[in-house]
């Protein structure tokens, strides 16, 4: 039950990023949303999920275009 509500809240976070992405044309936030959407139903394990998801925020905070 865990893995499923926190999956549907990074999938939430990704398309919040993937829109933002979108509407200001920003490369590193699109595909980060699209990769915070997808992966949740690949992983299964609560611990991974939010230690990939973090990855992946903290990447696109790193890397963001300016």
């Amino acid at each position: 039950m865990g893995a499923l509500i926190l999956g549907a809240f990074i999938s939430l976070v990704g398309l919040a990023a993937f829109v933002y992405g979108r509407k200001t044309s920003q490369f590193v936030p699109l595909i980060g949303g699209i990769i915070l959407m997808i992966y949740p139903y690949f992983v299964p394990n609560v611990y991974a999920m939010g230690v990939i998801a973090a990855a992946v925020i903290v990447g696109m905070v790193l890397f963001r275009d300016e």
